[in-house]
């Protein structure tokens, strides 16, 4: 099913300075252990990121990516933005290597997608296709809802060393994408969401978790043509 995807509402700019944003990072790399992941209500989601411009050294930066990298891995997610975990930096981390019922993965067109950092990313779509899929957020656990999004996406982002990067991506793999960079702009997957759709996880579990949504759609009401 193909359908329109929703706007996404632009946060408000954040005012952190630069020192701000060191002062933060330093804090969060000077912890014992992982941080926790911020989540939906804390002001920071909501906030457009400071665009990465050299706040932080090579090293601080390098730290923080491999911090982020950690979390995701720990909470375990496919994607982090700096955001949620309190840094207001355009930012993020993505990889996706779990192993997924090969129906599924055939009809998501969910692909392992390998580890790399986005700094100031943006993306547009490739085509009118759009596909619509359960998703969740780590900075809303316990719930998930159907999103629909650009099938296809053409990504532009700085590396971590600086320099300037295009690449599309398709399928899961653009979904990924899309989630991650709405969070630099102060965007939740709930804003491109279908309400009705919305499930806990055990309500999930237990009546919607088949590869497509097609028996949500019919049982909860939502994306009817």
């Amino acid at each position: 099913m193909d359908f329109e995807t929703r706007p996404l509402p632009s946060g408000p700019d954040t005012t952190f300075t630069a020192s701000e944003i060191r002062s933060a990072v330093q804090d969060l790399l000077g912890l014992d252990g992982l941080p926790p992941i911020v989540q939906v209500g804390h002001p920071v989601l909501r906030q457009r990121a400071a665009p990465y411009d050299g706040q932080l050294g090579d090293t601080e930066l390098a730290q923080l990516i491999e911090r982020m990298r950690d979390v995701m891995h720990a909470a375990p997610g496919v994607g982090l933005a700096a955001p949620q975990l309190g840094i207001p930096l355009q930012l993020a981390v993505l990889e996706d290597h779990f192993d997924v019922d090969p129906v599924a993965s055939e009809l998501r067109q969910r692909t392992p997608l390998g580890f790399f950092a986005i700094l100031n990313p943006s993306y547009e779509p490739e085509g009118t296709s759009t596909a619509s899929f359960y998703e969740g957020c780590l900075s809303m656990r316990g719930f998930q809802a159907v999103v629909t999004r650009h099938r296809d996406v053409r990504l532009h982002y700085q590396r971590p060393d600086g320099s300037a990067a295009s690449a599309g991506f398709s399928g899961w793999q653009a979904r990924i994408v899309q989630h991650e960079t709405d969070h630099l702009h102060g965007g939740l997957y709930l804003d491109r969401a279908e309400l009705r759709s919305l499930a806990n996880d055990a309500e999930y579990s237990a009546h919607w978790a088949y590869p497509g949504i097609e028996e949500a759609s019919r049982g909860l009401g939502f994306l009817k043509p």
